[in-house]
């Protein structure tokens, strides 16, 4: 481990009992997509014997936001496809019954959505009796797990998500912390989760201007991001790690002081979540010219000329949107049509690519040194993460349902995954 910094998973003390059966946020108790599951099946769905389907369930509604478990629960949030309902479904996790269908608010002029997106993309976060939702500035809430009782909420959050929302909240200590990176607004915001109230709030320092002719870029795309925060630990304290437009940020998660950026005025609408490991930060910066960062922690002020360890940069091979994955010192990426690539983490150059069926947004999991890429059509893809290879080896492959915008999830032995209008466990 690099001295002084090591990586702080969400909590990690408390999460790691409860990492077999749990998985409480955007991609799971680590936010990294990291799995203790045992025996998850590396074939499923059509013309697979067995099927490895132990149940699924017509989810109504277009959302992109991913089940959260905790216990015998499975929670998601939804949307009408016009964004003028939006509410939480919650499930059994042994039968797949649905056992609360709730609507939440009634938005009589949604904010505009590019169909690609849906109304409902940020997942929420759960803990012991609590779950967190939201759909951005339409309406964030804390619900009662057990009577499905709203707690508090919030609709006064300004922010015009431009392409629609998509950053999910970060539970830290007795904080919700949420990005807002929209057309008009940019700001991070922390909530008191007992309450909802304000803790503090923090607008994005960067002046988003043209790299060219240093002129104020006013193309909402330019200001927008979809995000989803993660902690790290350097040196005795915590540090927030927010990626917005043209920018990755630094915070003091208690206080939302900046602390330090890395600035990249050649990318905009980030949508992945910073993968850690070791100390470092690897970012996927977003659109426009599609690069991975690794970044050192620690500083002040714009640090690009001495925290910026490496870059990657390849218009096929990086996503804009789905995140990366850290497995026994290798990074693994899948682009947004399918080009998976393996990553030196040393120095960011490729060990290897290769393709996959399909076109990807979801997050890839893993378990067990494999790693599972959803695509957009339904198709999924194992291969073997064991750190020394020089090639993909492909461990199965499957199709299921009407494809994968939502991220999976694990619990005990199964997987849990949300298609377009299904939510299926996958089991041996």
């Amino acid at each position: 481990m690099r001295k002084g910094v090591f990586f702080l998973a969400m909590v990690l003390a408390s999460a790691a009992a409860l990492a077999g059966e749990n998985w409480p946020q955007f991609r799971g108790p680590s936010g990294q997509g990291m799995s203790d599951a045992l025996g998850l099946p590396t074939e499923f769905g059509e013309g697979k014997t067995p099927t490895n389907i132990k149940w699924e369930v017509p989810i109504h509604g277009k959302a992109w936001s991913s089940p959260v478990i905790w216990g015998n629960q499975i929670w998601m949030t939804t949307a009408t496809e016009d964004g003028k309902e939006l509410g939480v479904v919650r499930v059994d996790k042994e039968t797949g019954k649905i056992t609360l269908d709730k609507k939440l608010y009634d938005i009589p002029n949604p904010q505009y959505c590019i169909p690609f997106n849906s109304y409902a993309s940020p997942t929420p976060v759960i803990e012991e009796g609590r779950i967190y939702v939201t759909w951005g500035s339409p309406g964030t809430a804390c619900l009662d797990t057990s009577t499905g009782n709203l707690l508090w909420e919030r609709r006064d959050f300004v922010c015009n998500h431009f392409r629609s929302a998509g950053s999910s909240p970060l539970l830290y200590r007795d904080l919700l912390i949420l990005n807002f990176d929209g057309s008009d607004y940019q700001y991070v915001a922390a909530m008191d989760k007992k309450t909802g109230s304000t803790v503090w709030k923090t607008d994005r320092s960067i002046d988003f201007k043209d790299l060219v002719n240093g002129q104020p870029q006013n193309n909402g795309d330019m200001r927008k991001a979809f995000s989803t925060p993660r902690v790290i630990r350097v040196d005795g304290h915590d540090e927030l790690i927010s990626v917005g437009s043209k920018c990755v940020y630094a915070y003091d998660p208690a206080t939302g002081k900046e602390l330090w950026r890395v600035e990249n005025r050649t990318a905009h609408s980030g949508s992945a979540t910073p993968v850690i490991g070791d100390g470092i930060i690897y970012d996927n910066v977003g659109h426009g010219r599609a690069e991975v960062f690794a970044i050192r922690p620690g500083g002040h002020g714009v640090v690009n000329n001495t925290n910026v360890l490496w870059k990657y940069y390849s218009a096929r091979d990086v996503p804009t949107r789905s995140s990366g994955i850290l497995v026994n010192n290798r990074l693994y990426y899948v682009g947004d049509s399918g080009i998976v690539t393996c990553l030196n983490i040393d120095d960011g150059k490729p060990l290897w690519r290769a393709r996959v069926k399909g076109n990807y947004s979801a997050a890839p999991l893993s378990a067990e040194n494999h790693i599972y890429f959803f695509s957009e059509d339904g198709h999924c893809t194992v291969i073997a993460a064991n750190g020394d290879e020089k090639e993909m080896k492909v461990l199965g492959e499957s199709q299921l349902g009407d494809g994968f915008m939502a991220s999976p999830a694990a619990s005990g032995n199964a997987l849990y995954l949300r298609s377009r209008t299904h939510l299926y466990r996958i089991e041996k």
